[in-house]
């Protein structure tokens, strides 16, 4: 198992852009401006960010839903999704053109890249 896991990483660390491409998202304001209209998307998930603070789509043909707010710079976020769901966690943004990355923990976590569309 730990095995697949490191040739999993090793993937997505291939597949990804390149860490200097990205910038912080550091305003609430710009974060807003990128999310507003789009949907963010990424192997089978499609999310949209409102703008009254609620997270709404589907990902793998659950019902993705959860809360958001900005705070201290950092998008802080729950979600829903089927019989489960995350807690909360605040969450570095970075941007490379069309692509936002969201690291948990402040930056200090896991990482997940989604599409702007």
């Amino acid at each position: 198992m730990r095995r697949f896991a490191a040739l999993c990483l090793a993937a997505t660390l291939i597949a990804s852009p390149v860490l200097a491409d990205f910038q912080p998202v550091r305003e609430e304001a710009n974060f807003r401006a990128l999310v507003e209209g789009r949907e963010l998307t990424r192997f089978g998930v499609r999310l949209q960010v409102l703008p009254q603070g609620e997270i709404s789509g589907r990902g793998f043909g659950m019902r993705v839903g959860g809360e958001w707010e900005w705070r201290n710079g950092y998008f802080c976020r729950t979600l829903e999704f089927g019989q489960s769901g995350d807690p909360y966690n605040c969450q570095l943004v970075l941007r490379n053109g069309n692509t936002l990355r969201f690291i948990s923990d402040q930056g200090q976590g896991d990482q997940a890249d989604l599409r702007l569309r």
